[in-house]
């Protein structure tokens, strides 16, 4: 009997809420913050690869190779934290026209660089130490948690003046927020290429290296506002 009598209360009181956010006049829209900034970091990705008929020196040469990138890295004062190895791997491959097998081994590391200014002699430098693939750059920001709090609060305002201007529209005007949800994650950066290159590290040099362009930080989230 009881738990008939606390069911009871309990769709007694679901259904009272929903009646009242039926009676509430209400608007909903979508609210979109964008932030753009110049980054200031750069995640390089670079990878040694080595060749050759014997699987120990494949392996040992490529290990020199990884040895030397890693003492650059230090040399260059790059934090330990910033600088990982993505994967190790080591293949068997057949040579179907020289009816022979050959090793391959790769190593991949992925290296945070904090200043930008470096990028031409930094990537010069690990060329030198001994790498032989870059496959990628990612530009980044030290203020990533900062430009999402700004594109959020952007998202936010950009959303209540949305619901300002349709209730103005009607001859209405919005009350307090009912509710705010985040419309998925906060996007990560992405890069707009823009005609700001770093110059080569030689003197003199005119050589443009990298585009930096700027970074978009975006949120977008979903509010409802009372609609008086």
């Amino acid at each position: 009997m009881k738990k008939i009598i606390i069911l009871a209360i309990a769709i007694m009181g679901i259904t009272n809420l929903q009646a009242q956010q039926m009676a509430t006049p209400s608007i909903s829209v979508e609210g979109e913050g964008t932030i753009k900034v110049v980054p200031d970091q750069v995640l390089i990705k670079v990878r040694v690869e080595s060749e050759g008929n014997s699987a120990q020196k494949v392996k040992a040469d490529n290990d020199a190779a990884i040895d030397k990138v890693l003492k650059y890295t230090k040399s260059m004062k790059i934090n330990d934290k910033d600088v990982k190895t993505e994967y190790i791997n080591l293949n068997k491959n057949y040579d179907y026209q020289t009816k022979e097998y050959k090793y391959v081994a790769n190593q991949s590391i992925s290296i945070l660089l904090k200043d930008l200014s470096k990028y031409a002699e930094f990537t010069q430098g690990l060329l030198n130490a001994g790498i032989n693939r870059i496959d990628g750059v990612t530009f980044k920001s030290n203020k990533i948690d900062e430009l999402n709090s700004q594109a959020r609060i952007a998202a936010i305002k950009d959303a209540k003046e949305k619901a300002n201007e349709y209730a103005a529209a009607i001859g209405q005007s919005i009350g307090k927020a009912i509710n705010i949800s985040e419309s998925g994650s906060i996007a990560p950066p992405q890069p707009i290429y823009r005609m700001e290159m770093m110059k080569a590290s030689d003197s003199g040099s005119a050589e443009n290296t990298i585009a930096i362009g700027e970074m978009v930080v975006k949120a977008t989230i979903n509010a409802s506002f009372e609609l008086k």
